[in-house]
């Protein structure tokens, strides 16, 4: 999301829905992200394709890879082959390589609409 408002030129997701806001306790990452897509678009704007990339020892992801590019690609009202998703490891070093947390980090082609 953060990729995509960046890129915009628009608020970052901290910004727009606050942690300790209420109303998004429990929300979907994926509403939030149709949010931001619709954003995008009221800016001018349309996603071209983006890539993700998500750094954890745990889980493995190849299993779930295609459900979440289709996931993701749904949420973005793009074409599956218009997301990359890969899946890194840190080798058992920093937070994610001790299995305390997930990093992720992505980037995004935008096209001013005509």
């Amino acid at each position: 999301m953060d990729a995509l408002l960046g890129a915009a030129g628009l608020y970052d997701i901290g910004a727009l829905f606050p942690d300790d806001d209420p109303v998004y306790e429990g929300v979907s990452s994926v509403a939030l992200l149709r949010d931001v897509v619709a954003r995008v678009r009221d800016a001018g704007w349309t996603v071209g394709n983006v890539d993700v990339t998500v750094v954890c020892e745990r889980p493995r992801l190849a299993p779930y890879r295609q459900a979440m590019r289709a996931c993701l690609a749904r949420a973005l009202d793009v074409d599956e082959d218009a997301v990359g998703l890969k899946a890194t490891t840190t080798e058992g070093m920093g937070f994610e390589g001790r299995g305390e947390g997930v990093a992720a980090s992505a980037v995004c082609l935008l096209r001013r609409e005509d």
